[in-house]
Protein backbone atom coordinates (compact mmCIF):
# COMPACT_ATOMS: atom_id res chain seq x y z
CA UNK A 1 0.00 0.00 0.00
CA UNK A 2 2.73 2.48 1.01
CA UNK A 3 4.84 1.47 -1.97
CA UNK A 4 1.97 2.14 -4.39
CA UNK A 5 1.33 5.49 -2.73
CA UNK A 6 4.93 6.60 -3.22
CA UNK A 7 4.85 5.44 -6.84
CA UNK A 8 1.76 7.54 -7.54
CA UNK A 9 3.16 10.50 -5.59
CA UNK A 10 6.44 10.31 -7.50
CA UNK A 11 4.58 10.23 -10.84
CA UNK A 12 2.39 13.16 -9.76
CA UNK A 13 5.49 15.11 -8.67
CA UNK A 14 7.16 14.55 -12.07
CA UNK A 15 4.04 15.80 -13.89
CA UNK A 16 3.92 18.88 -11.65
CA UNK A 17 7.55 19.69 -12.50
CA UNK A 18 6.87 19.23 -16.21
CA UNK A 19 3.58 21.06 -16.58
CA UNK A 20 3.43 23.65 -13.77
CA UNK A 21 5.50 26.19 -15.80
CA UNK A 22 3.29 25.66 -18.84
CA UNK A 23 0.10 26.05 -16.79
CA UNK A 24 1.51 29.25 -15.28
CA UNK A 25 2.20 30.59 -18.77
CA UNK A 26 -1.35 29.72 -19.89
CA UNK A 27 -2.86 31.51 -16.88
CA UNK A 28 -0.79 34.67 -17.57
CA UNK A 29 -1.93 34.66 -21.20
CA UNK A 30 -5.44 35.47 -19.92
CA UNK A 31 -4.29 38.11 -17.45
CA UNK A 32 -5.65 41.56 -18.31
CA UNK A 33 -2.75 43.24 -16.53
CA UNK A 34 0.60 43.73 -18.26
CA UNK A 35 2.53 43.06 -15.09
CA UNK A 36 3.02 39.54 -13.78
CA UNK A 37 2.92 40.77 -10.18
CA UNK A 38 -0.88 40.96 -9.96
CA UNK A 39 -3.98 39.47 -11.53
CA UNK A 40 -5.91 42.11 -13.46
CA UNK A 41 -8.89 39.95 -14.41
CA UNK A 42 -9.69 37.56 -17.23
CA UNK A 43 -9.13 38.95 -20.73
CA UNK A 44 -8.54 37.81 -24.32
CA UNK A 45 -6.95 41.08 -25.41
CA UNK A 46 -3.45 39.56 -25.72
CA UNK A 47 -4.80 37.01 -28.18
CA UNK A 48 -6.44 39.71 -30.28
CA UNK A 49 -3.24 41.75 -30.06
CA UNK A 50 -1.29 38.68 -31.19
CA UNK A 51 -3.37 38.24 -34.34
CA UNK A 52 -2.90 41.92 -35.16
CA UNK A 53 0.90 41.58 -35.03
CA UNK A 54 1.95 40.98 -38.64
CA UNK A 55 5.58 40.20 -37.75
CA UNK A 56 4.61 37.33 -35.45
CA UNK A 57 2.05 35.98 -37.93
CA UNK A 58 4.70 36.01 -40.67
CA UNK A 59 7.11 34.16 -38.35
CA UNK A 60 4.37 31.61 -37.62
CA UNK A 61 3.76 31.13 -41.35
CA UNK A 62 7.50 30.67 -41.98
CA UNK A 63 7.76 28.18 -39.11
CA UNK A 64 4.87 26.00 -40.27
CA UNK A 65 5.93 26.09 -43.93
CA UNK A 66 9.57 25.24 -43.18
CA UNK A 67 8.56 22.50 -40.74
CA UNK A 68 6.15 20.92 -43.22
CA UNK A 69 8.50 21.11 -46.22
CA UNK A 70 11.58 19.97 -44.30
CA UNK A 71 9.68 17.08 -42.71
CA UNK A 72 8.28 15.94 -46.08
CA UNK A 73 11.62 16.15 -47.92
CA UNK A 74 13.56 14.58 -45.04
CA UNK A 75 11.00 11.76 -44.83
CA UNK A 76 11.31 10.97 -48.54
CA UNK A 77 15.13 11.12 -48.57
CA UNK A 78 15.42 9.32 -45.22
CA UNK A 79 13.13 6.49 -46.35
CA UNK A 80 15.15 6.04 -49.54
CA UNK A 81 18.39 6.07 -47.52
CA UNK A 82 16.95 3.49 -45.10
CA UNK A 83 16.09 1.15 -47.97
CA UNK A 84 19.61 1.55 -49.36
CA UNK A 85 21.20 0.93 -45.94
CA UNK A 86 19.01 -2.12 -45.33
CA UNK A 87 20.24 -3.72 -48.56
CA UNK A 88 23.92 -3.34 -47.59
CA UNK A 89 26.08 -5.95 -45.91
CA UNK A 90 26.14 -5.98 -42.13
CA UNK A 91 29.57 -4.35 -41.63
CA UNK A 92 28.98 -1.66 -44.27
CA UNK A 93 25.50 -0.93 -42.87
CA UNK A 94 26.91 -0.61 -39.33
CA UNK A 95 29.50 1.91 -40.53
CA UNK A 96 27.03 4.09 -42.40
CA UNK A 97 24.47 3.90 -39.58
CA UNK A 98 27.15 5.13 -37.19
CA UNK A 99 27.87 8.00 -39.57
CA UNK A 100 24.19 8.99 -39.73
CA UNK A 101 23.94 8.93 -35.93
CA UNK A 102 26.77 11.47 -35.48
CA UNK A 103 24.57 14.55 -36.22
CA UNK A 104 22.14 13.43 -33.50
CA UNK A 105 24.94 13.06 -30.94
CA UNK A 106 26.67 16.23 -32.05
CA UNK A 107 25.97 19.54 -30.34
CA UNK A 108 23.48 21.67 -32.28
CA UNK A 109 25.73 24.70 -32.11
CA UNK A 110 28.44 22.74 -33.97
CA UNK A 111 25.93 21.75 -36.67
CA UNK A 112 24.67 25.33 -36.93
CA UNK A 113 28.14 26.85 -37.28
CA UNK A 114 29.18 24.12 -39.75
CA UNK A 115 26.17 24.78 -41.98
CA UNK A 116 26.76 28.53 -41.83
CA UNK A 117 30.41 28.08 -42.87
CA UNK A 118 29.36 25.69 -45.64
CA UNK A 119 26.89 28.20 -47.07
CA UNK A 120 29.53 30.94 -46.91
CA UNK A 121 32.08 28.70 -48.67
CA UNK A 122 29.60 27.75 -51.40
CA UNK A 123 28.65 31.42 -51.78
CA UNK A 124 32.32 32.38 -52.19
CA UNK A 125 32.75 29.67 -54.83
CA UNK A 126 29.65 30.76 -56.74
CA UNK A 127 30.80 34.39 -56.64
CA UNK A 128 33.66 33.38 -58.95
CA UNK A 129 31.03 32.67 -61.61
CA UNK A 130 28.80 35.60 -60.80
CA UNK A 131 26.47 33.68 -58.48
CA UNK A 132 25.72 34.06 -54.78
CA UNK A 133 23.90 32.52 -51.83
CA UNK A 134 21.58 34.63 -49.71
CA UNK A 135 20.88 33.54 -46.17
CA UNK A 136 17.14 33.25 -45.80
CA UNK A 137 14.27 30.86 -46.32
CA UNK A 138 16.17 28.32 -48.45
CA UNK A 139 19.20 28.12 -46.14
CA UNK A 140 16.89 27.52 -43.16
CA UNK A 141 15.04 24.82 -45.12
CA UNK A 142 18.27 23.05 -46.11
CA UNK A 143 19.51 23.24 -42.52
CA UNK A 144 16.31 21.71 -41.15
CA UNK A 145 16.34 18.91 -43.74
CA UNK A 146 19.94 18.14 -42.77
CA UNK A 147 19.34 17.67 -39.04
CA UNK A 148 15.99 15.90 -39.58
CA UNK A 149 17.40 13.14 -41.82
CA UNK A 150 19.06 11.02 -39.08
CA UNK A 151 15.83 10.94 -37.05
CA UNK A 152 13.81 9.74 -40.04
CA UNK A 153 16.37 6.99 -40.76
CA UNK A 154 16.31 5.98 -37.09
CA UNK A 155 12.50 5.66 -37.23
CA UNK A 156 12.29 3.75 -40.53
CA UNK A 157 15.18 1.28 -40.13
CA UNK A 158 13.60 -0.86 -37.35
CA UNK A 159 10.44 -1.29 -39.45
CA UNK A 160 12.48 -2.32 -42.49
CA UNK A 161 14.19 -5.04 -40.46
CA UNK A 162 10.75 -6.47 -39.61
CA UNK A 163 9.64 -6.68 -43.25
CA UNK A 164 9.35 -10.17 -44.73
CA UNK A 165 11.43 -9.88 -47.90
CA UNK A 166 9.98 -13.14 -49.25
CA UNK A 167 6.77 -11.28 -50.09
CA UNK A 168 8.75 -8.64 -51.97
CA UNK A 169 10.68 -11.30 -53.90
CA UNK A 170 7.42 -13.11 -54.69
CA UNK A 171 6.02 -9.89 -56.17
CA UNK A 172 9.11 -9.61 -58.38
CA UNK A 173 8.73 -13.26 -59.48
CA UNK A 174 5.18 -12.69 -60.73
CA UNK A 175 6.25 -9.74 -62.89
CA UNK A 176 6.07 -6.67 -60.66
CA UNK A 177 8.75 -4.03 -61.17
CA UNK A 178 11.00 -3.22 -58.16
CA UNK A 179 9.37 0.21 -57.75
CA UNK A 180 5.82 -1.18 -57.97
CA UNK A 181 6.67 -3.98 -55.53
CA UNK A 182 8.17 -1.46 -53.10
CA UNK A 183 5.06 0.74 -53.06
CA UNK A 184 2.65 -2.19 -52.85
CA UNK A 185 4.52 -4.54 -50.51
CA UNK A 186 7.23 -2.82 -48.47
CA UNK A 187 5.85 0.72 -48.03
CA UNK A 188 2.57 -0.35 -46.34
CA UNK A 189 4.58 -2.40 -43.82
CA UNK A 190 6.99 0.40 -42.94
CA UNK A 191 4.36 3.18 -43.02
CA UNK A 192 4.14 3.45 -39.19
CA UNK A 193 7.88 4.12 -39.09
CA UNK A 194 7.62 6.61 -41.95
CA UNK A 195 4.81 8.49 -40.20
CA UNK A 196 6.73 8.47 -36.91
CA UNK A 197 9.78 9.87 -38.70
CA UNK A 198 7.66 12.58 -40.34
CA UNK A 199 6.05 13.65 -37.05
CA UNK A 200 9.40 13.62 -35.27
CA UNK A 201 11.01 15.70 -38.03
CA UNK A 202 8.05 18.13 -38.02
CA UNK A 203 8.26 18.55 -34.23
CA UNK A 204 12.04 19.03 -34.22
CA UNK A 205 11.77 21.62 -36.97
CA UNK A 206 9.13 23.56 -35.02
CA UNK A 207 11.29 23.48 -31.91
CA UNK A 208 14.69 24.31 -33.41
CA UNK A 209 16.36 27.59 -32.56
CA UNK A 210 20.16 27.19 -32.56
CA UNK A 211 20.62 25.94 -36.13
CA UNK A 212 17.98 28.36 -37.44
CA UNK A 213 19.74 31.25 -35.70
CA UNK A 214 22.99 30.53 -37.58
CA UNK A 215 21.55 29.92 -41.06
CA UNK A 216 18.79 32.53 -41.23
CA UNK A 217 19.15 35.83 -42.98
CA UNK A 218 17.94 39.34 -42.12
CA UNK A 219 14.21 39.80 -42.45
CA UNK A 220 13.42 36.07 -42.20
CA UNK A 221 12.34 34.72 -38.81
CA UNK A 222 10.76 31.60 -37.39
CA UNK A 223 8.81 31.60 -34.15
CA UNK A 224 11.84 30.55 -32.09
CA UNK A 225 14.08 33.34 -33.43
CA UNK A 226 11.25 35.89 -33.30
CA UNK A 227 10.42 35.06 -29.69
CA UNK A 228 14.12 35.27 -28.82
CA UNK A 229 14.46 38.72 -30.36
CA UNK A 230 11.26 39.92 -28.68
CA UNK A 231 12.25 38.57 -25.25
CA UNK A 232 15.54 40.46 -25.43
CA UNK A 233 13.51 43.67 -25.56
CA UNK A 234 11.28 42.53 -22.69
CA UNK A 235 8.69 39.81 -22.40
CA UNK A 236 5.40 40.91 -23.93
CA UNK A 237 2.09 39.27 -22.93
CA UNK A 238 1.51 38.40 -26.60
CA UNK A 239 4.32 35.83 -26.21
CA UNK A 240 2.29 34.09 -23.51
CA UNK A 241 -0.69 33.87 -25.85
CA UNK A 242 1.47 32.61 -28.71
CA UNK A 243 3.13 29.95 -26.55
CA UNK A 244 -0.28 28.83 -25.26
CA UNK A 245 -1.61 28.38 -28.80
CA UNK A 246 1.48 26.40 -29.83
CA UNK A 247 1.16 24.13 -26.78
CA UNK A 248 -2.56 23.49 -27.34
CA UNK A 249 -1.98 22.77 -31.04
CA UNK A 250 0.76 20.23 -30.29
CA UNK A 251 -1.39 18.65 -27.57
CA UNK A 252 -4.35 18.27 -29.95
CA UNK A 253 -2.12 16.76 -32.66
CA UNK A 254 -0.73 14.31 -30.11
CA UNK A 255 -4.22 13.27 -29.01
CA UNK A 256 -5.38 12.84 -32.62
CA UNK A 257 -2.35 10.74 -33.58
CA UNK A 258 -2.72 8.49 -30.54
CA UNK A 259 -6.49 8.12 -30.81
CA UNK A 260 -7.52 4.63 -31.82
CA UNK A 261 -11.22 3.94 -32.33
CA UNK A 262 -12.54 0.90 -30.59
CA UNK A 263 -12.94 -2.04 -32.93
CA UNK A 264 -16.24 -3.80 -32.74
CA UNK A 265 -15.97 -7.55 -32.56
CA UNK A 266 -18.33 -9.00 -35.14
CA UNK A 267 -18.68 -12.74 -35.08
CA UNK A 268 -19.79 -14.46 -38.21
CA UNK A 269 -22.32 -17.19 -37.80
Amino acid sequence: MIRNFFKKFYLFFIFVLLYAPILTLIVYSFNASKTRAKWGGFSLKWYSSLFENKAILQALYNTLLIALLSALIATVIGTMASVALNSMKSKTRTFWMSMTNIPMLNAEIVTGISLMMLFIAVGNFLSLFGGSIRFGFMTILIGHITFNLPYVILSVMPKLKQVNMSTYEAALDIGASPIYAFFKVILPDIMPGVLSGFLLAFTLSLDDFIITHFVKGPGVDTLSTKIYSEVRKGIKPEMYALSTLVFITVLLLLLIVNYKPKQKNTAKV
